[in-house]
This record gives structure tokens, C-alpha cells and sequence, in this order.
């Protein structure tokens, strides 16, 4: 005969519960976050990389001014590095981050900090590149210093730390594995 007092319903409960062990997200977590702060630190030294090139030609550029290609790199370079500040912040909305926990559930969600911080990072670089185009053009190496500053301050605003990460991911994620599964409706008497 089976006892049914207080005590037993509770361990009936409990070991429901235990059955049911939440999705461990950490391997994912440090494997995703690995990648992006290995992608981040590449496409810095990539920009610094860029800028030393510049240093170590300056000697060889000759100097032709050319306003049309000063203004439109200025205005490029304005618009890349707020865009990216604008994506980042656009991308990583609460409301956002909830959304796709509650769509994709916790690897989703890890997928988008991902994803997110590499585009950021590579408009980041575009940056750097277009300093490095223009000082090729015009033979004027603060061109390409300028542009790894404001490329520098991208990379690392968007660096992206684990314990960020791990607080975004309880936030939002909790214990979701994926996708919720679909809503069941009961049989209405067919």
C-alpha cells in the first residue's frame, strides 16, 4: 500500500523535478564566447596591423590631396562607427535578447551574442581598412591612424566578456534548451 501523506507528495514532486534536468548551456556559452573573443582579438591585431603598415610606408606614399575622397572617408568613417555603436545596442535590446530566448531558447540566444559582436567587430575593421585605402591614395598616413583609433574603440567596446555573457544567458535563457514545444490542445469531443 502506498502512503499518500504530505511527505510522499512532496518527494513525488521533487523527483518529477529531478527528472527533468535543465540544459547545461555552459560548453556552448564558452565555445561560442571563445570564438567571438578569438575573432575580436584577430581583427585587432589586423587594425593595428594596418596602422603600422602605414607607419612603416609613410615614406614611400606621395602626398596628392583629394577633398572629395577626405570628405566622403570622414563621413564613412562617422557612419561605420556610430552604426556599429547603433547595431550593437539595437541587437542587444532586452526585449530583444527575450524574444529570441523564449523563440530559440538559450542556444539561440547565444548564437545571436555571437553573431552580433563578429558583425560589430568586422564593421569595426571596415573602419581600418578604409583608413588604410585612403592613406594608400593620397599618401597621407593620419588617414589610416584615425580610422584604427575610431576601428580600436569598436573592437573594444564590443569585446565581449564571459560573465556578461553568463548574466545574459540566466537573464533571458534560464533553462530552455530550444524552442518551446508546440501548445498541445485538448480534444474537444470529435
Amino acid at each position: 500500500m502506498v502512503n499518500c501523506g504530505p511527505f510522499s507528495i512532496f518527494i513525488i514532486l521533487v523527483s518529477n523535478v529531478s527528472e527533468q534536468l535543465p540544459f547545461n548551456y555552459q560548453p556552448e556559452l564558452r565555445r561560442r564566447h571563445h570564438t567571438a573573443a578569438l575573432t575580436l582579438r584577430a581583427l585587432l591585431a589586423f587594425t593595428v596591423a594596418l596602422s603600422l603598415a602605414a607607419f612603416l610606408g609613410r615614406n614611400r606614399f606621395h602626398q596628392q590631396d583629394n577633398a572629395p575622397l577626405e570628405m566622403a572617408l570622414k563621413i564613412t568613417i562617422v557612419f561605420f562607427g556610430v552604426g556599429s555603436v547603433v547595431l550593437r545596442r539595437t541587437r542587444f535590446a532586452a526585449m530583444r535578447l527575450r524574444d529570441i530566448a523564449a523563440l530559440r531558447g538559450t542556444s539561440g540566444l547565444l548564437a545571436t551574442l555571437e553573431k552580433t559582436t563578429i558583425q560589430v567587430a568586422l564593421l569595426g575593421t571596415a573602419v581600418a581598412v578604409f583608413g588604410f585605402i585612403a592613406t594608400l591614395m593620397t599618401g597621407n598616413a593620419f588617414y589610416s591612424y584615425g580610422a584604427g583609433l575610431v576601428a580600436m574603440f569598436v573592437l573594444l567596446n564590443c569585446y565581449p566578456t564571459q560573465t556578461s555573457w553568463q548574466k545574459t544567458a540566466e537573464q533571458f535563457g534560464g533553462s530552455a534548451s530550444g524552442p518551446p514545444p508546440p501548445p498541445t490542445f485538448p480534444d474537444l469531443g470529435k
